[in-house]
């Protein structure tokens, strides 16, 4: 089974992506950016916008088994780690960091990426 989940952006049938796609109990959700004016206020932003579309979607965020942390300037990677760590300290799910100049949009400083694995009832 098979499910997209979309938010509306016009983006997505631009470019032909979903937000997230669940197939049976995984859930991949795309490259997602947060608001704020660092590279740490995005991070956290974006990793709570992933939660909410793992909660949504019946998924926590303990179900993270990837995470992918994408920044545009890596003078800051550090500080979009650090929000990373706080979220996802005890999780610890498989994790990759990317450079990655420049995002469409010249003020995003980061984007998260995660595939999840529901295993919580």
């Amino acid at each position: 089974m098979r499910r997209t989940i979309s938010t509306g952006s016009p983006w997505e049938p631009r470019v032909g992506y979903s937000r997230a796609v669940v197939v049976n109990d995984t859930i991949y959700i795309s490259g997602t950016a947060g608001d704020g004016d660092d590279a740490y206020t995005q991070t956290r932003a974006a990793l709570a916008t992933v939660e909410s579309v793992l909660t949504d979607n019946g998924f926590a965020l303990a179900d993270v088994v990837q995470s992918r942390l994408i920044v545009a300037d890596w003078d800051h990677w550090e500080d979009a780690a650090r929000a990373h760590g706080e979220v996802y300290g005890d999780i610890r799910p498989a994790f990759s960091i990317v450079h990655a100049l420049p995002f469409v949009d010249e003020s995003i400083r980061a984007e998260v990426e995660a595939i999840a694995v529901r295993t919580t009832p």
